[in-house]
């Protein structure tokens, strides 16, 4: 163990204790900044942790625990700022945001990169299709027919309805799993790891430990910081959809960093496994979470997009079946997806 702590860098356990002891010692008014600090440190350090024991246990369990770990942020997160105040809609836009985020803008600047530096880059079609097979009802059922139901009212599901829906989300990501793990892995293997030589066992399970550190520590922080994000957004007079955008920038961006670098790297399968496959275990398992939560305090739960964001959402899709389909991607592709997330991020300003 003495050989694992000395490999471990060192802001990858001071941030999640410095996070942590923000988050106990002080209260409620411990200033923004510093509650930011702590918050961005520690999704990083969670990352890292993860990463650290996604190559011991190598591919493809590798990004399922990349996944998995963007799923417990984005969850801890949501379910924070239900529980700090009035926010029906708060779960909708960040997941929302989460499926721009992941499949236009980091899947449109993987492609770019990766085409600018390789000209041309391959991937199995099979695995990314296998993906987006599960992602596309997953992305409707949840955000797209709320808004269609007509047993209550406004974009939401009735209580039947949601427990229903959050059973299939759950059903639907365990046969994925199945699939990933078991039935088809080899579909979804890489020539390589994600970095380097695997570390020891210890150093694993050093990191794992620091990953629950870490994981908390961004959950509490969520919690300090969600009136003044929300206080923020009104002040600049924007939406509060874009809260929404910053939790889901907040939870990808040290994914989305390795995710191209990945691609950098000519190794586009894992970087696709590491954008669709989080975005995947995000709707899958964020949604039934966040459900059960806002079924046991009996707090409305606004899940339905608008007709604009519908618009968007197909578009993607459509997009995804094109990119996705041949096994080969160019510049071309990557520019179109980054310009689509452009329009994404203009419209959610600019309704």
């Amino acid at each position: 163990m003495k050989q694992a702590v000395s490999k471990l860098p060192l802001w990858s356990w001071t941030l999640p204790v410095f996070g942590l002891a923000l988050s106990l010692l002080w209260g409620d008014g411990a200033p923004a900044l510093l509650v930011t600090a702590g918050l961005l440190g520690a999704v990083f350090a969670a990352v890292h942790h993860a990463e650290t024991v996604a190559q011991r246990l190598g591919e493809p369990f590798g990004t399922l625990v990349l996944a998995l770990s963007v799923t417990v942020l984005e969850a801890g997160m949501i379910v924070s700022i239900m529980l700090g105040g009035d926010s029906p809609t708060v779960a909708r836009d960040s997941i929302f945001a989460a499926l721009m985020i992941a499949l236009n803008g980091i899947l449109g600047l993987c492609l770019v990169l990766g085409g600018v530096r390789h000209f041309a880059q391959s991937f199995r079609p099979v695995a990314a299709n296998a993906l987006l097979v599960v992602l596309m009802p997953l992305a409707v059922l949840t955000l797209v027919l709320p808004s269609y139901t007509t047993s209550t009212p406004g974009p939401v599901f009735s209580p039947p309805q949601l427990v229903f829906v959050s059973i299939i989300a759950l059903a639907l990501y365990a046969l994925f799993l199945y699939v990933q793990l078991v039935r088809h892995k080899s579909d979804f293997m890489v020539d390589h790891g994600l970095h380097g030589e695997p570390p020891t066992r210890a150093a694993a399970w050093l990191a794992f430990l620091l990953l629950c550190v870490a994981l908390l520590v961004v959950i509490l922080l969520a919690k300090k910081l969600s009136p003044t994000l929300e206080s923020g957004v009104a002040a600049i007079g924007a939406p509060l959809a874009v809260v929404g955008i910053v939790i889901a920038a907040i939870v990808l961006l040290p994914e989305g960093i390795t995710a191209v670098k990945a691609a950098a790297g000519n190794n586009l399968q894992t970087a696709l496994n590491l954008a669709l496959g989080s975005i995947v275990a995000c709707v899958g398992l964020t949604i039934p979470a966040v459900a059960g939560v806002a079924l046991w305090l009996g707090e409305p739960l606004h899940l339905g997009l608008s007709q604009s964001m519908t618009v968007l959402l197909g578009l993607t899709f459509l997009l995804l079946a094109v990119t996705l389909g041949s096994g080969r991607t160019t510049v071309l592709e990557g520019t179109v997806h980054l310009a689509v997330f452009a329009v994404f991020l203009i419209f959610s300003f600019l309704p």
